[in-house]
Parts: structure tokens; sequence; C-alpha cells
């Protein structure tokens, strides 16, 4: 079940009334075409214009006998048009509707979910400006590694936005295609300028070869697109849910006045927008597995995909609006916490150094096996020995004094120095645009 939250635009998209509009205007450039081509009467084809129309809950009542649906919504357009309405629906197929209007479906969704994309890298850029700065520990396995920059990781973030945005903008163009051929493609009863004018009028490319249908790698494109995306919102959120662990608390989601954590303990701030995001993620990779499976059609033309895509391409779509949502608001909430990142930084007493360490006994001439294994026996020392820190216990060795001094110890021994080129990442991404 999609979550309550949907914006308005996005689930129209989906709605009975948006996809009868679409098939309704699709008839109807169909007729206009045709009527170019000298082959409707000029009468006739005012009088599709001013009488067609639909009632959705006469379409309904007639697929309960029908148990068709495009046959259904051509019967009660006929009823309102009358005579003239022998001309709707000329040479066409079901799918000509179907995959069609499908696609110009999909395109509009598409192009909101690019415009959600650009908020939340938008979002992304702003933070990561803001905490360029903001220095914390780097994980590696989960174990600290070295100095890192909070600005970093939303700057990490920003430029996977980027990367699904060109990837949305492809997927988008892949789907973007019509189809106004005829039963088995060939265009036996129609010209190919009833599909030219259809297509340009509704910003669609005419398909360059069809069966019955648009074949379905075109779907599976835009939905593995869509669930790369989810994806990707998940990597952000499982981070976040990582830094706001009690005993991490770098960062936090926003928890508002009034909002409650657990019915049974009155203390709890979870996570759970980021525990949301993780779910719905899951829907979207699923969905898209369903579109692959889409792709294998008998002949390249069956029906089985249908049933599939009235489930998954709506709900993908909608999903993914939600928690693109979610996440820009997410970021742009994320309560921030320097002082636990500079503790955080500390707890594992100058073990982040351990490399600087290594290569400025290089530097002074010690071979690198010997340097690696005099650094990280006074490492596996400090972690056995919770009162002791590395710089001492360097200081310890008489091999690492011959070679450096306390004052070079203490210039190795400083986290701002490992953020020496932030300038130099940040100028070829973030503030390149």
């Amino acid at each position: 079940m999609i979550p309550r939250y949907t914006r308005p635009q996005m689930g129209k998209i989906w709605e009975d009334q948006f996809k009868f509009d679409t098939w309704l205007k699709i008839e109807i450039l169909a007729c206009e075409a045709r009527y170019n081509l000298g082959q409707i009467p000029k009468e006739d084809l005012e009088e599709i214009k001013s009488k067609a129309k639909f009632d959705i809950n006469r379409i309904l009542e007639i697929e309960e006998t029908t148990k068709h649906d495009v046959i259904a919504f051509l019967t009660n357009v006929a009823e309102n048009v009358g005579p003239a309405s022998r001309h709707i629906h000329y040479g066409m197929t079901s799918s000509d509707i179907l995959d069609t209007a499908l696609a110009y479906q999909m395109k509009s969704a598409g192009e909101i979910l690019l415009n959600d994309l650009i908020e939340l890298k938008n979002v992304l850029k702003k933070r990561a400006i803001e905490h360029k700065k903001t220095i914390c520990v780097g994980r590696s396995h989960g174990i600290h590694a070295e100095a890192y920059s909070m600005g970093l990781k939303f700057a990490l973030w920003y430029e996977e936005a980027k990367r699904n945005i060109e990837r949305l903008q492809k997927a988008i163009d892949v789907i973007s295609v019509g189809k106004i051929s005829g039963a088995v493609g060939t265009f036996e009863h129609l010209s190919p300028e009833v599909e030219k004018h259809v297509c340009e009028k509704l910003g669609l490319k005419p398909e360059p070869v069809a069966t019955q249908v648009v074949q379905r790698d075109r779907h599976a494109e835009f939905l593995t697109t869509l669930s790369i995306i989810g994806t990707s919102l998940e990597k952000i959120a499982v981070e976040i849910r990582h830094l706001q662990r009690t005993e991490v608390l770098e960062a936090e989601e926003y928890f508002s006045k009034g909002q409650k954590g657990s019915s049974a303990m009155p203390h709890k701030r979870n996570p759970i927008i980021s525990e949301r995001i993780t779910g719905i993620a899951r829907l979207l990779r699923a969905n898209s597995i369903a579109a692959l499976e889409n792709v294998a059609l008998w002949h390249e033309r069956d029906i089985s995909h249908s049933s599939v895509e009235r489930i998954i391409i709506p709900d993908s779509c909608i999903a993914l609006d939600y928690i693109l949502h979610l996440a820009t608001n997410l970021i742009d909430k994320l309560i921030i916490y320097p002082e636990n990142m500079i503790k955080n930084l500390n707890l594992t007493r100058g073990l982040i150094f351990s490399q600087t360490v290594l290569l400025k006994l290089v530097e002074k001439g010690m071979t690198r096996e010997d340097a690696y294994q005099i650094v990280q026996n006074s490492a596996m020392n400090v972690w056995q020995d919770k009162s002791k820190n590395l710089k001492d216990e360097l200081l310890t060795s008489d091999t690492v004094k011959k070679y450096l001094s306390e004052k070079e110890l203490d210039e190795i021994f400083n986290p701002d120095l490992m953020l020496k080129n932030i300038d130099y990442i940040f100028a070829r991404s973030v503030e390149m645009e």
C-alpha cells in the first residue's frame, strides 16, 4: 500500500480521469490526422470533437460485460458521439491507445521525479557547503579510518544525485515513444502520418519498429532507473540511521514538537523517516524485477505484462515521488552535532593518524615494511590498553625517535591537515555549478 502522502500532481497522473482523458485525446488526434489526409469529412471531425466525452462509471459498467477496458471506453464514447464515431479507433488496436497513453503518463511522471531530484540535489549542495569544514571521522568497514568532512559526505550524495538526474533524463527519453501502427505494427490500415501527428502533439517520438506493443525493455529501463534512484536514497538513509545511533549521534533526524518516538518509551527519538525510505526502496527494486520479467513476451507480444504494469508503474512513480520528498526534507532539516564528531574522532586516541605516521617514516628513509610493523605494533598496544594513545606509544620506540622528533609527531597528529585538499574536491564538485 502506498503511504498516505503523495503530492497531488503525481497521484492525478495515475487516476482514471487522466488515463481516459489521454485515451480520448489520442483518438481525437488520430481522427484529426485522418481528416488532414482527406479520410474523414470535416463535419464528422467537428462532431467528434464537440461530442466526444466519457463517463467513468459508465465505462466500468460496460466493462462488466465486455471484460475489455478499451472496448468499454470506445463504446461509451460512441454513445455520446453517434454515427460519426465510426471514424474513431479506425485501423487501430488496443495497444495503440494503451502504450501511447502509458508513455505519456510515464513521461509526465518522470518529469515530476526529475524536478524532485533537482530539489534534492540543491539541498545536498547547500548542506555540503555549510559543513565543508565540519570535521568528523571517516569509517571503512564501520571502523574508524581517518579524518573526514561532513561536507564531503553531503557532496558524495550530491554527485550521486547528479548521476541519477542524468539516468532519469535518459530513461524519460527512452520511454517517450508512441505507437499507432495497428494490430501487428505494420500500418496495414493506417498511414504512418497518423502516428506522426499523434506523437508530435503528445510530445512523444514514434516507435521505429513495433509489434502490437511497444517493446518492454523501455519500461524496464525506466523502472530500473527508479529503483537505482530509490537505492541511492536508501544509501543516504542507512548512513543517517548509523549516524543517529545513541553511541554515535553525529547526526539526527529533526524531531518536531509533539512528535512521539515510542508507545512504550517516552524518551525515544527514532530515525523513522530514514527507515521508511529504506523500506520503500525495497519495493522499488522488487517492482524493477517484475519489469524485467515483462520484457520477454510470446512472439514479442502478449498481455502478460499488462496486469503487472497496472500495479508496478503507478506504484513506483508515486513511491519514489514520496521518498524523494521525504529525503529532501530529511537532509534539509538534518541536525548535525560537531561536538560529538570531535569526541568520536578522538575515541581511538590517535589511531586515525597511523597512515600519516607510516608515510612520514617512509619519507625519512625507513622501508615501508619496517615502518608498517612498528606503527602497527604501537597501534595494537593502544587498541588493547585504553589508557594509551598512539602518539605517546610511538615515543616509547627508540626506532621511531631516530626518525621523528616530538615536534614532528605533534604536526602529524593534526586532523585539520588531513583535510588540506578539501577545497580542491569541492572545486571540482559542488562549487562547479
